[in-house]
C-alpha cells in the first residue's frame, strides 16, 4: 500500500513516540464493535484529542464541524487536503483508534469516493464515515439506490487496501425531519447489505425509533448520536446501541465557554475566566505525551 507522507508531521514522531501501531489501534476499533456499548467522543484538534486520551476514552472519532469551526471556517468549507491532514495529524498523535468524519466523501460519483477512501485510509484512520448528503445540494441526499452504490464503492476501495478499517454508512435525512423514519431505515438496511461495517442516522430522537433501528440492521452494529443530554450510556446500551456519538457538542461547549467569558471582558468583568483548567493540569496532561 503506498503510504501518503506529510512532512509536517514529523514533529509529532519524532518527539511523541507513539506505542501502538495503525494495525493494533484498527484490530483494537473493530473489537469494540462486537459487543458492549462505548461512546466515542469527538476532538477537533490534537490537544483536545489528547486530553481525551487522558481521560481514558477507548477511541476517538473526528467532527468536520468542530475542526471546520477551529480552522475559522463553517461545516463543509474545508477541502480534502485539509482533512486529510487534519486526521493524519490526529492518528499520528494518540494512541487511540480514530474515526474520520469524512462528510460525503467529498465526490459525488462512487468512483471518485472509492479514490478519496483510500486516501483516509493511508492516512491512518481506524473506521471512516460516509452520508448520503448530496454535495452538489447541502440539503438534499442521493437516493436510495445511488447512496447504496456509493457505499459499495467505499467497501471495495478499503477491501482493496487490504486494512481493517470500519465502514460506517449513515443517512442524513433525519437532521431534515425528524418523522422520515421509515425512509431513514430503509437506507440504514440497504447500506448494510451494501456493505457498510456500522449503520448510522444521526437526528433520531425517540427511544422506541432507536430500538427498532437497532434490530432492524441487526446484528450489524448502529451509533447514534446524542439528541438528548438527559439520556445515559446505559440507557442507549439497554436499547442495543454499540456506540455513542456526540459530533460537534464537545467543541460548542468549548466555544461556549469561550464566548461567555468573552462577553463579560467586554463588558467590563473578568469572572468568566475563573473555570477555565488551571494551566499546570494541562501541561502535566500534555508532558505525558512528550
Amino acid at each position: 500500500m503506498t503510504t501518503i507522507r506529510y512532512p509536517v508531521l514529523r514533529a509529532y514522531r519524532d518527539e511523541v513516540p507513539m506505542t501502538r501501531t495503525v494495525a493494533d489501534k484498527r484490530t483494537t476499533f473493530r473489537a469494540l464493535h462486537q459487543q458492549g456499548c462505548f461512546v466515542l467522543p469527538n476532538p477537533w484538534d490534537v490537544g483536545s484529542a489528547r486530553m481525551l486520551q487522558h481521560l481514558g476514552f477507548a477511541a476517538l472519532a473526528s467532527t468536520s464541524s468542530g475542526y471546520a469551526w477551529s480552522t475559522g471556517r463553517p461545516d463543509y468549507a474545508v477541502t480534502l487536503t485539509d482533512v486529510l491532514q487534519h486526521l493524519a495529524y490526529l492518528c499520528e498523535a494518540v494512541d487511540l483508534p480514530v474515526n474520520a468524519d469524512f462528510e460525503s466523501g467529498f465526490a459525488s460519483d462512487p468512483e471518485g469516493v472509492a479514490v478519496n477512501v483510500g486516501l483516509a485510509v493511508q492516512a491512518g484512520v481506524a473506521g471512516l464515515s460516509i452520508e448520503d448528503r448530496d454535495i452538489e445540494a447541502p440539503f438534499g441526499l442521493y437516493d436510495s439506490a445511488f447512496a447504496a452504490e456509493r457505499i459499495r464503492a467505499a467497501r471495495a476501495a478499503i477491501d482493496r487496501s487490504g486494512e481493517d478499517v470500519i465502514l460506517v454508512a449513515r443517512t442524513e435525512g433525519l437532521l431534515h425531519d425528524a418523522d422520515a423514519i421509515t425512509p431513514a431505515i430503509d437506507k440504514l438496511v440497504a447500506f448494510a447489505m451494501a456493505g457498510a461495517d456500522c449503520l448510522y442516522a444521526p437526528g433520531v430522537r425517540d427511544k422506541a425509533h432507536i430500538a427498532t433501528m437497532v434490530r432492524a440492521v441487526a446484528p450489524k452494529p448502529l451509533n447514534v448520536l446524542v439528541m438528548d443530554t438527559g439520556w445515559s450510556v446505559a440507557e442507549l446500551a439497554d436499547l442495543g446501541v454499540r456506540r455513542i456519538s456526540i459530533g460537534g457538542a464537545l467543541a460548542r461547549a468549548a466555544w461556549g465557554a469561550a464566548f461567555m467569558a468573552a462577553e463579560q471582558m467586554r463588558t467590563g468583568s473578568f469572572k468568566g475566566l475563573a473555570n477555565g483548567t488551571p494551566g499546570r493540569q494541562l501541561n502535566d496532561i500534555f508532558a505525558s505525551f512528550a
